[in-house]
């Protein structure tokens, strides 16, 4: 199984995003979208979950789902956030593959950079 992992880091108080909400999608045709997992953050500020890539879905397009607003706001820091969610939009074409995306961010800015390995 392939593994879509990221390490989120709150830009703001310089310390790793405990407990914000990270959701994956698998993009089905132009409209839907099926959850494929809804986590939170570990005490590393880490997620790492396993995703099953078959003929079925290799190749399709993904959505990684960073809730900044929420998790800014339950900090205390609501200062009328720009970022409402990060979305990171990717393909998986490989069932062994370790998708790593590394997410700093702020109330009004975020950074990402790809670190996966295929």
């Amino acid at each position: 199984m392939a593994t879509v992992s990221s390490h989120i880091l709150d830009s703001v108080n310089g310390k790793s995003a405990v407990g914000i909400r990270s959701q994956l999608f698998q993009l089905v045709g132009d409209t839907e979208r099926q959850l494929i997992f809804d986590v939170v953050a570990d005490q590393e500020g880490r997620v790492a979950e396993t995703v099953v890539i078959d003929d079925t879905n290799s190749g399709c397009e993904f959505e990684l789902v960073f809730h900044g607003s929420e998790y800014f706001r339950s900090q205390g820091l609501d200062a009328g956030s720009m970022v409402k969610t990060v979305v990171l939009r990717f393909v998986m074409n490989d069932e062994q593959a370790r998708y790593h995306m590394p997410v700093m961010l702020s109330p009004h800015s975020y950074s990402t950079w790809w670190s996966g390995q295929s």
